[in-house]
């Protein structure tokens, strides 16, 4: 992008953006002049410093609500909510993710339930609730977090990889019901990122092993990146950025791989 603002006067949602890969693409958002709406689990207090850090470093709105995505009543609220502040959505990042290790039949229905709700009821109700607003603007972006492991099964995270794989489909779905507006919709498809969750298992890997932090990371990353390393939080937000200009719209419907090559072996 040549204009460093070219997001001006626009405004995102990001789901699950108190810390982590979502506050990372918040912050590039705001970076390039859109405000934003932060949400997490977090009371807002505990959050506030880092809100109006980003608001005063970037000179654009930020706001925060705290919402339970795994209530329907509240992910109506909060989608109502952002409005409100900012005057409506044209960015949407469904991002909020919650996963249980273990194996199937150790699996709660009431575990199952909640990380159906979050990880893909949440994204189709935000969707449903904004998509209204952007058809009216002739814009609009919805990016949803997908993953690996949405065609790369993986043991004891039965969770995680079912709906990650819905969440494609969502996706897909989206993007055909959108094609030919001014607005697209889109999945990245992140490999091993080194977020906060993974940065306390390679901490464990780590000390349980008695290993070097690097040998905790190339240890951790086995089987996975050829690579080697961690993807850049950098990469994710550099695509999202692609996907919120014009560029966006002849990649409707894509899933896009930032894995290092993980999916590209047999």
């Amino acid at each position: 992008m040549t204009d460093e603002r070219f997001l001006k006067g626009r405004r995102a949602l990001v789901t699950g953006s108190s810390g982590g890969l979502g506050n990372w693409m918040a912050c590039a958002l705001a970076a390039v002049g859109a405000d934003v709406v932060l949400t997490d689990l977090h009371p807002a207090g505990e959050v506030e410093r880092a809100r109006r850090a980003i608001a005063e470093r970037y000179g654009v709105r930020v706001t925060y609500r705290k919402a339970d995505l795994s209530i329907h009543r509240e992910v109506e609220d909060l989608l109502d909510g952002a409005v409100g502040d900012l005057g409506g959505i044209d960015i949407l990042v469904n991002n909020a993710v919650i996963r249980h290790f273990m194996p199937i039949e150790r699996f709660s229905a009431e575990a199952w339930d909640r990380s159906l709700a979050v990880n893909l009821s949440a994204p189709f109700h935000a969707t449903r609730l904004v998509l209204p607003g952007m058809r009216q603007n002739d814009y609009g972006r919805i990016i949803n977090m997908t993953s690996v492991f949405a065609t790369r099964a993986t043991v004891n995270r039965v969770d995680y990889v079912a709906t990650k794989a819905a969440v494609e489909g969502l996706t897909k779905a989206t993007a055909l019901e959108t094609a030919g507006s001014g607005v697209s919709c889109h999945a990245l498809c992140p490999g091993s990122v080194l977020t906060p969750p993974n940065s306390t298992r390679v901490d464990a890997l780590r000390e349980r092993e008695e290993l070097t932090r690097a040998e905790a990371e190339a240890r951790f990353l086995e089987g996975k990146q050829p690579s080697g390393k961690f993807v850049s939080l950098d990469s994710i937000s550099d695509v999202l950025m692609l996907l919120c200009g014009p560029t966006g719209l002849d990649m409707n419907g894509a899933v896009l791989p930032i894995e290092a090559g993980w999916l590209a072996k047999s």
